[in-house]
């Protein structure tokens, strides 16, 4: 079943078809009377751009909605209902039988789908981190592809490899904290008042193929800003050789040391962009589909990323030759 993307509610169907697949209607929710998914009518363009925004709504059309089956209308633009069917029990039990069986093979057909997707997008995003992760490294080769010889390709092929197994280990030291997280969650509610006797959509419909999905579309946002500081690197010095400075019409002291930070030569926007910003991207996404408190979803952030730097402390050697080399890479091993 899918799910409301606005209060969570499930439903059984996001729009209704009549004739053709350009000739729908959106489901309304009977919770909250707004359209159960209005995402269902908008282009890939507009979902990658809500998804780099890190809306809510688009991370549950996306992890839960997307691919449902909609429902079709009859040949007189009337959907059929569960009163036309036979009324005899013998009937009804099949019907249930029948409809049990399609739901659960549905549901493992979303689930195989899923994780295929997931090993597609993940293959993609890890090409890409790797070659922002060369750039880094080699910022002079790196940038210009028509340069790269045989040892550049040699350090872009020990960077993938690094590349992919710290992201397992992001990844799987995410998953083990999310389902101790979930299972704390659900024994605290379990004693408390905050127990409630309905269960939302999210935490009905939650598979652990969920959690790395989010993580990867949460990248979605870190990796276009470190791509676009990949390709157009901004100069960290006039013409005449000085560094650019935050032009400051004050001459209050306090004022000025207070906005040198932002200055080309002590500000270094890829590592905001890739911890701060990355960091807080996923923390959003995992605080969607695990449904539980924020400080709960920074754990598990943070279990992830221990792994991660552990495995990038192991690596260093095998990619960088130099301390510089190994430096920069253990700053941008943070996910």
């Amino acid at each position: 079943m899918a799910i409301c993307i606005t209060c969570t509610q499930s439903i059984s169907h996001l729009y209704t078809v009549y004739e053709s697949a350009y000739n729908l209607r959106l489901e309304q929710c009977s919770s909250c009377l707004a359209f159960a998914d209005p995402y269902v009518e908008h282009d890939t363009l507009t979902l990658l751009l809500d998804l780099i925004l890190l809306k809510r709504g688009v991370y549950r059309h996306l992890l839960y909605n997307r691919g449902t089956e909609p429902r079709k209308a009859c040949a007189k633009g009337q959907a059929r209902k569960p009163e036309d069917w036979d009324e005899t029990s013998e009937s009804v039990t099949m019907a249930g039988v029948t409809s049990a069986s399609a739901a659960w093979h549905q549901d493992s057909a979303r689930e195989k789908a899923r994780w295929l997707h997931i090993l597609k997008l993940g293959s993609g995003l890890l090409i890409v981190d790797a070659f922002i992760r060369c750039a880094q490294l080699n910022p002079q080769t790196s940038a210009d592809v028509s340069q790269w010889s045989a040892e550049t390709n040699d350090v872009f092929f020990r960077i993938l490899v690094a590349c992919l197994i710290e992201t397992l280990a992001f990844h799987g030291g995410v998953t083990l904290a999310s389902c101790v997280v979930l299972k704390f969650s659900d024994w605290v509610q379990t004693w408390t008042t905050l127990r409630t006797s309905q269960v939302s959509g999210v935490r009905q419909q939650f598979r652990i193929s969920l959690i790395p999905l989010t993580i990867l579309y949460s990248s979605f946002t870190k990796y276009f800003l470190l791509f676009l500081l990949t390709i157009w690197r901004p100069s960290a010095t006039l013409p005449g050789g000085a560094p650019y400075r935050f032009g400051v019409p004050y001459e209050n002291p306090l004022i000025v040391r207070a906005l040198e930070i932002w200055d080309e030569d002590k500000l270094d926007r890829e590592w905001v962009v890739r911890n701060v910003l990355g960091g807080m991207a996923a923390g959003f996404g995992l605080r969607v589909v695990l449904d539980c408190h924020p400080l709960f979803t920074t754990v598990v952030i943070l279990v992830g990323w221990v792994g991660k730097t552990a495995v990038a402390e192991l690596l260093k050697d095998w990619i960088g030759t130099d301390a510089q080399s190994r430096e920069i890479w253990l700053a941008y091993s943070i996910p």
